[in-house]
């Protein structure tokens, strides 16, 4: 680490210069401003943005580099997810119709793009939103209520014989998904921003738990549509009302530690999520159970059963992940 000694300027004012290549590097001029920002901890950031809107990044996609409509929805997701506030998507030739057609898909998925400029061999995608629109604590309270609705119906169409149900729960996932993107992209930028971190009201690390906690939200939903893609070959079979009981009684064991490890997250309790991370070992008997009834099914609906089974334990483990999580982020309270 380099040192620097502190100086006084006219009797009263205490002054440090600045490292030459640090300056040269970012281009800083005579009078130009620099954003100070005083941490917790007691050091001090000195950064060339004054505010989040300063930063303008662009990223160019050529359309020549890519060969693959599926490739260039990729590449836009993780331009999207880097915090890159325009994406000019650019040809040398007539931008083909499936590519198109996955820039379309990328902007509608997406919580923010919009084409604000389009011709046959460009596409202009500017994010408009904020990201002090959008809080985190608000974000992952939605993916947490999507993931337990999506949850829940999907038990409810394979105790009410429901395929439309099932279905309509895969079709869910895709709201999940968008809100996951958004925190990744919003815990990037938090993390090259301290500016923006304050404006958000939230610490630069505390954008990585909130990425690893939508992460876990994310899986739980996952496994929400497995449940339900498996439920129509469920339902066909007739179970025995036996075992539905048993998936009924996993899944609200499954439902009541992820609501505990949420409740534990707003009231920021380490020993209610200590007390939780215990309680997700009472699943397994439930789920021991589901599988085996699952040995004496044969065919289709045996592995179909198994794959529940799993979902639901599954779900009751990252519930836990969850409360483990908060812990690592609450120790130092």
């Amino acid at each position: 680490m380099e040192t620097r000694k502190v100086q006084m300027t006219g009797g009263s004012s205490y002054v440090i210069t600045l490292p030459k290549e640090w300056v040269t590097g970012l281009k800083i001029k005579k009078n130009d401003p620099l954003g100070v920002e005083v941490q917790p901890d007691g050091t001090l950031v000195i950064t060339p943005k004054t505010s989040a809107e300063d930063v303008q990044s662009t990223k160019e996609i050529h359309i020549e580099a890519v060969d693959d409509p599926k490739y260039l929805f990729r590449q836009l997701i993780g331009t999207y997810i880097r915090g890159y506030k325009n994406i000019n998507i650019l040809s040398k030739n007539e931008i083909d119709p499936q590519m198109r057609n996955s820039v379309m898909k990328f902007t509608q998925t997406l919580i923010g793009p919009e084409v604000v400029e389009e011709d046959s061999r460009s596409i202009i995608i500017k994010d408009l939103l904020s990201p002090t629109e959008m809080p985190f604590n608000k974000t992952i309270k939605r993916m947490y209520l999507l993931v337990k609705n999506m949850h829940e119906s999907a038990i409810l169409a394979l105790t009410e014989n429901n395929k439309e149900l099932a279905d309509d729960v895969v079709k869910r996932d895709r709201d999940v998904d968008r809100l996951q993107w958004l925190i990744a992209r919003q815990s990037n930028m938090v993390l090259e921003d301290i500016t923006l971190a304050k404006k958000m009201g939230v610490m630069q690390n505390s954008a990585t738990y909130y990425f690893s906690t939508s992460r876990i939200l994310e899986r739980i939903g996952d496994h929400a549509v497995i449940i339900a893609s498996k439920v129509p070959i469920l339902i066909d079979k007739r179970l025995d009302e036996k075992v539905v009981k048993n998936i009924v009684s996993a899944s609200e064991l499954a439902l009541t530690n992820l609501a505990n490890s949420i409740e534990a997250w707003n009231k920021r309790d380490i020993k209610s999520a200590n007390q939780n991370i215990e309680s997700v070992k009472a699943l397994t008997s439930y789920c021991e159970r589901i599988n085996d009834a699952a040995m004496n099914i044969r065919g289709e609906a045996a592995i179909a059963l198994s794959y529940v089974s799993e979902s639901l334990r599954r779900t009751g483990e990252y519930a836990g992940d969850l409360s483990e999580l908060l812990i690592n982020q609450l120790i130092d309270d």
